[in-house]
């Protein structure tokens, strides 16, 4: 489980650190010139969702997935949850992901919006809203433009800040672009294949099958179904993260895992303007996928967090 302390700030209530290491348009949003170069006028598209209904009338909870993730990743997770506390529970798709519809527009507020459409649509008014990677950037990005259908928020393993220096990404990229299978063969010599040519590239066997979820079979041929294209013009956008001049007021927990490099001392600042009412904890022993590395101790943080003031 994890081990924290407690940090007092002046404007927040307690913070906990790690021991262990030291057609939208948003007023709010003011564009980050060396991510965004043209302002783009862009409308919603359709999310593919599994709900996962409990017994409990309290807020629902909903999951936002990572870059070339999907709404599986959190199956289990929000299953074990929905039994837990009782609460409904959504998992969602990404634009260009899964089996959502794909667009040429890719940035954290074009996301924003198809969550909040997606949200009208379920007649959803308020969740608790946890996203993972990229997903906690567009939580982090939904919360700070429409704080009014946030009752809480997690952000997994991310911060708001450029993540340039820490992300494989770029290489996955190319290594997926590159691959190659034969048509009209089982899926599982396609992906047998497929992963052979990932080798190279993707070092780490767990990333390989993660990316290797992505492969799909169309018409005998075996494709992504992520949106590369998309994915890579829009690259520079997910790794960034929009400014604002606004903050979000709600309950915050950034869960970042102990080994992963994504959530650290120099983001804390960034992180306490934006969400003045944070806490900020890591999972020991959990990479960058947290909830894959320490389910048990991902669901006590997520438990705990609906449990506090």
């Amino acid at each position: 489980m994890s081990h924290t302390r407690a940090w007092q700030g002046s404007r927040q209530r307690k913070r906990t650190l790690s021991i262990t290491r030291s057609l939208f348009l948003f007023p709010a949003w003011k564009k980050r010139q060396s991510t965004v170069t043209d302002d783009i006028i862009f409308s919603p598209v359709s999310l593919s969702y599994d709900v996962f209904d409990g017994r409990s009338t309290g807020t629902p909870l909903v999951f936002l997935h990572g870059l070339f993730g999907c709404k599986s990743n959190f199956q289990s997770i929000g299953k074990k949850l929905v039994q837990q506390t009782g609460r409904k529970v959504l998992t969602i798709d990404a634009r260009n992901h899964g089996n959502s519809a794909h667009s040429s527009v890719m940035t954290y507020e074009a996301m924003c919006s198809d969550l909040q459409k997606l949200m009208s649509q379920l007649h959803i008014q308020k969740c608790v809203l946890i996203g993972h990677s990229m997903g906690g950037k567009v939580a982090m990005t939904t919360a700070l433009l429409q704080p009014d259908l946030v009752e809480r928020l997690v952000v997994v393993d991310i911060s708001p800040s450029k993540t340039f220096t820490q992300t494989n990404f770029p290489t996955y990229i190319t290594a997926m672009k590159a691959v190659k299978t034969d048509s009209n063969i089982p899926r599982s010599t396609a992906k047998r294949q497929a992963e052979d040519q990932l080798k190279s590239f993707v070092k780490d066997h767990s990333v390989r099958q993660f990316l290797l979820t992505n492969l799909i079979e169309e018409n005998g041929l075996y494709i992504w179904r992520v949106n590369l294209d998309a994915i890579t013009k829009n690259l520079d956008n997910l790794l960034g993260f929009p400014e604002f001049d606004t903050s979000y007021s709600g309950p915050t927990l950034f869960l970042g895992g102990g080994n992963s490099p994504y959530i650290c001392s120099e983001d804390f600042p960034e992180i306490q303007q934006l969400f003045p009412y944070s806490d900020i904890q890591y999972i020991e022993g959990a990479s960058h996928w947290v909830h894959a590395d320490k389910p048990h101790d991902f669901i006590n943080s997520i438990r705990t967090f609906l449990c506090s003031p």
